[in-house]
């Protein structure tokens, strides 16, 4: 079995002086905001980020050392068609700045859970918040699986002390420096995943016998196959899976993800979190190019040698680190730099995750229990949560080892939660009828529908006809594969199919992309008809603030909309959510699309408070009143 070389001292030292320099940046954030020792300066950074940074650190959050491990592997197996991503990033990111970020920013709200307090109640809020805090461990574990892998692959460190050292690194960063230090280290981080991808691409491409070599060799093996328009949902990537199950999927990631918006409000303006998003999307894609192109070189150079088949390493997810140091390991530092950008993009990853979780916890639950806690102490509980959440995404992390192919595991997760929760947050904004019984019925069935999918994929996994990994070779290796290991493999095979559950080659064998749209659909149909059938809301009863129609979507360039002044539209809004905030605080101040035309409606329109009130007001709504305009 063929080798490769492990980490040198240059490589240490690169790796070392990465992770010096990201440490470097949230002590400066320490040291700098250390006055500032209120929990909306460490969580939301103030409120004053500009698009630049945030639009990096949304691009190296989300597409870290799961894009930069497995997404290569991937493509190494199925083909480029893993492109095609491009197109779902393309909706997801619109949607995402047309649809969401105005109701969740002129709110002025922390949590992104809030919303579902003023829409519905706070038992929607709740279980919300619930559903995130799991979603999120479980995907955090993935990700700091990721690079522990890589790390145990090409230096020999043992993998389980890779996973408690990073995720004792994350959680010390995460709970140093808050927010702003999250974002200015992704900045910086996702310069180092770009000079990491091409490092790889232009040696790879080399040894590789340059691109024509490639394109020809990918081409002959069917890597370059992109576009398959073979509607069976069974099948695992088509174009419309990666499209549709795609822009699903990662709405359900970008559009009412915590960790997400939360950096999209930190920014100053609506505008700037606007501009944030659409320059992440050509962030997006150039990592998207990278990885794929990445897939394709590697693809060429082992065209004749698969280093899997042959047993050189023990998993398809170890083949980009393997091929990494075997590529660049007479060059020193070169393979330290390589997977320091997959360790430094999870620590970008695992970081907001962990500030996110952090946030959601405190606004949602703390602070609605102690309403009197001073910003110091605030503060304090916050670090500690940040804590308290980095030991359980490390320890979720052992249990990641077991879930299969890392870019499936992390999308499988976020479809089977953030499905259900993007038809919640939908049926909120998109349908001013949905009344509370909808929003909870919604909910169940969505969670219901997409657990029962994804956890039968997991327990009967899709035969081969689905996924069609494509061919690969060992002709060219110094040793032949025995014939009788190939037949034992066969008739296990055979064996396994023959007694499958009927629903394992059906409901089961769906691609996994599209767990996140079962959840959705399931969640908006039910939400619907339980609304139909217990009786509407009154649209006028919903404040205009808190829905967003197809038009305005659509029409969001209009000249209207491009010009319209809501300066004047401030709102009375209490003191919801802001038991952490107790002082003046006018940079947040709602801003809604319409006036209210009628005094009859002043206690209706007080029931919806939120964290953007002006405290130069006296007025104050209790907050038993949510409930009051969904009772039936």
């Amino acid at each position: 079995i063929h080798t490769v070389g492990t980490f040198q001292v240059g490589d240490y030292a690169v790796f070392a002086a990465l992770f010096v320099v990201s440490s470097g940046i949230g002590v400066f954030f320490a040291i700098k905001e250390r006055k500032k020792a209120s929990s909306k300066e460490f969580l939301v950074g103030g409120r004053q980020m500009s698009c630049g940074p945030v639009a990096l650190s949304l691009t190296a959050s989300f597409m870290s050392a799961v894009t930069v491990i497995g997404a290569p592997s991937d493509v190494y197996r199925y083909g480029a068609s893993y492109v095609i991503f491009g197109v779902a990033y393309t909706f997801v990111v619109f949607l995402t700045a047309e649809l969401f970020l105005p109701v969740f920013y002129r709110s002025g709200i922390t949590s992104t859970y809030e919303y579902l307090e003023l829409r519905f109640c706070k038992l929607v809020r709740v279980a919300a918040t619930l559903i995130y805090i799991i979603q999120t461990i479980l995907y955090t574990g993935v990700v700091v699986y990721a690079p522990a892998l890589a790390l145990n692959q090409v230096t020999g460190f043992d993998l389980w002390g890779s996973i408690f050292a990073t995720g004792i690194v994350c959680t010390f960063y995460c709970t140093l420096g808050g927010l702003k230090a999250v974002v200015w280290t992704d900045a910086f981080q996702m310069v180092v995943m770009v000079v990491g991808f091409l490092t790889v691409l232009i040696q790879g491409a080399s040894r590789a016998g340059g691109i024509e070599s490639v394109w020809s060799t990918a081409h002959t093996g069917g890597r370059m196959d992109v576009f398959d328009f073979d509607v069976n949902p069974l099948r695992r990537h088509t174009f419309w899976t990666l499209s549709v199950g795609g822009t699903f999927t990662w709405l359900g990631i970008y559009g009412v993800n915590q960790s997400t918006i939360q950096r999209c409000i930190s920014c100053k303006t609506e505008g700037h979190a606007r501009w944030a998003l659409y320059l992440n999307l050509l962030g997006l894609w150039i990592i998207l190019f990278c990885a794929v192109v990445s897939g394709l070189i590697m693809y060429t150079f082992y065209s004749r040698c698969d280093p899997w088949s042959a047993g050189s390493v023990s998993a398809p997810d170890q083949l980009m680190p393997y091929f990494v140091m075997e590529i660049l390991g007479a060059f020193p530092g070169l393979p330290g730099l390589f997977v320091a950008c997959a360790f430094s993009g999870t620590l970008s990853t695992v970081a907001a995750s962990i500030n996110a979780l952090a946030t959601v916890t405190y606004e949602d639950f703390v602070s609605q229990c102690y309403r009197d806690l001073s910003n110091r102490a605030a503060n304090w509980i916050s670090k500690a949560l940040c804590v308290v959440f980095g030991v359980a995404c490390t320890t979720m992390a052992v249990a990641a080892s077991y879930m299969g192919g890392i870019v499936q595991a992390a999308l499988s997760i976020h479809g089977m939660c953030g499905g259900p929760m993007l038809g919640l947050f939908s049926l909120g904004i998109l349908f001013p009828v949905t009344n509370l019984k909808g929003a909870v019925g919604g909910l169940i069935v969505g969670i219901t529908l997409s657990f029962w999918v994804g956890v039968g994929a997991f327990i009967y996994p899709a035969p081969s006809n689905n996924t069609r990994p494509l061919e690969l070779s060992t002709a060219g290796c110094n040793f032949n594969l025995t014939a009788d290991g190939s037949n034992q493999t066969s008739v296990s095979v055979s064996a396994l199919t023959s007694d499958r559950y009927w629903l394992a080659d059906s409901w089961y064998s769906m691609s996994y992309l599209y767990y996140s749209a079962v959840g959705f659909i399931g969640t908006v149909a039910a939400g619907l008809l339980i609304t139909l059938l217990t009786g509407p809301m009154d649209p006028k009863k919903v404040k205009p603030g808190l829905t967003r129609s197809v038009k305005d979507v659509i029409c969001f360039c209009s000249e209207k909309f491009m010009h319209a002044d809501f300066s004047e539209d401030k709102e009375d809004l209490g003191d919801f959510g802001m038991a952490w905030e107790k002082h003046t605080d006018t940079e947040g101040v709602i801003k809604m699309e319409e006036k209210v035309k009628s005094d009859n409606d002043n206690l209706h329109e007080n029931g919806y408070t939120n964290a953007a009130f002006d405290h130069n007001e006296t007025s104050q709504v209790k907050q038993t009143k949510l409930c009051w305009i969904v009772s039936l």
